[in-house]
C-alpha cells in the first residue's frame, strides 16, 4: 500500500511541473494573433472557393488584413462583404463593378457544324485532346459537355443545346468554371453588360462561316460603327472593352453574323 501511495504521490508531482512548465511555456511562446483576422473571416461567406486567388478564407483574411490585398478582394461576397470589411480595418469603402462569367460562343447543335460524331466520355478535357478538339468544326468552340457545370457550386452554369450558357444572377465570380474549361471560352465581364461577343473562333472569311452559322468573320463592321472605339478585331476575333462600351448597341445592329448579344 505504501508503494501505490508513493506512486500516486510522484506521478502528481511530475503532472504538476509538466502542467507548470507548459503554461509558462505558452505564454513566452504564445503567438499574438491579430483580432482584425478573426472579425474579417467572419465577414467572408466561407465557400473556401479560391476565385480571390487564395487557399481559402482563412487566408484572404489574413491577407486583407495585412493590405496585401484590398478589402473588396472576395468575389463571393461583393460590395456589401466589403463593406463590413471597411467599417473593421476603419478604411474607405470603394465601389466595385461586379463580374459574372461569360461564355464567349454560341455554338449550339443548331449553329455549329461537325466534322465527326462523338461516342466517348462525356469529358470536355477528354475530347479537346481528339482530332479538331472535338467533334465542333470550330477547333475553338465551347466544348459542351459540362465540366464547368460540375466545377460550379452555385448552380451557375448549365449545358443548354451543347454550349454552356450562365446565369448572371446566380454567380459569384468565383472563376471555378474559368479555370476547368480547356477552350478558355470563359471570362469575367461586368454584371448587366448587354453587348457582349459570343464567339472565340479565330479564322476569317469563308473558313469561319462553314465552322459555324454564327461565327466572327472578322469582318470589323463592329469596329467601324461603334462610336466610343469600344470593340476592336484583334487576332480574327471582335473583342469588348467594356470600360468605354456605353451597351448602344451599334455593333449588334451592324454585325452580320449576329454573334454580339
Amino acid at each position: 500500500m505504501q508503494i501505490i501511495i508513493s506512486s500516486i504521490l510522484l506521478l502528481t508531482i511530475i503532472a504538476l511541473i509538466i502542467g507548470i512548465f507548459l503554461g509558462v511555456n505558452s505564454n513566452i511562446f504564445k503567438v499574438d494573433v491579430d483580432e482584425n483576422i478573426k472579425k474579417i473571416r467572419e465577414c467572408l461567406p466561407g465557400n473556401n472557393c479560391g476565385g480571390c486567388g487564395f487557399a481559402g478564407c482563412d487566408a484572404l483574411a489574413e491577407a486583407i488584413s495585412k493590405k496585401e490585398v484590398g478589402v473588396n478582394a472576395c468575389p463571393v461576397g461583393g460590395e456589401n462583404v466589403a463593406k463590413k470589411i471597411s467599417a473593421i480595418l476603419g478604411v474607405e469603402s470603394t465601389n466595385t463593378v461586379k463580374l459574372v462569367a461569360f461564355v464567349h460562343c454560341d455554338g449550339s447543335c443548331k449553329n455549329a457544324n461537325k466534322v465527326y460524331e462523338y461516342n466517348g466520355v462525356k469529358d470536355c478535357r477528354i475530347v479537346k485532346t481528339l482530332a479538331n478538339n472535338g467533334e465542333k468544326k470550330c477547333v475553338n468552340a465551347c466544348i459542351g459537355y459540362g465540366n464547368c457545370v460540375e466545377a460550379c457550386k452555385f448552380d451557375a452554369i448549365s449545358i443548354v443545346d451543347g454550349v454552356a450558357k450562365v446565369d448572371e444572377e446566380k454567380c459569384t465570380s468565383c472563376k471555378a468554371c474559368i479555370k476547368v474549361c480547356p477552350m478558355k471560352v470563359i471570362e469575367l465581364v461586368p454584371y448587366g453588360k448587354k453587348h457582349k461577343v459570343k464567339c472565340s473562333n479565330t479564322n476569317k472569311g469563308k473558313i469561319a462561316m462553314d465552322d459555324c452559322k454564327v461565327s466572327c468573320i472578322a469582318c470589323g463592321m463592329c469596329e467601324k460603327t461603334c462610336p466610343k472605339d469600344a470593340i476592336k478585331v484583334v487576332n480574327n476575333i471582335a473583342k469588348m472593352d467594356y470600360d468605354k462600351c456605353d451597351d448602344c448597341g451599334a455593333c449588334s445592329e451592324k454585325c452580320p453574323r449576329k454573334c454580339i448579344s
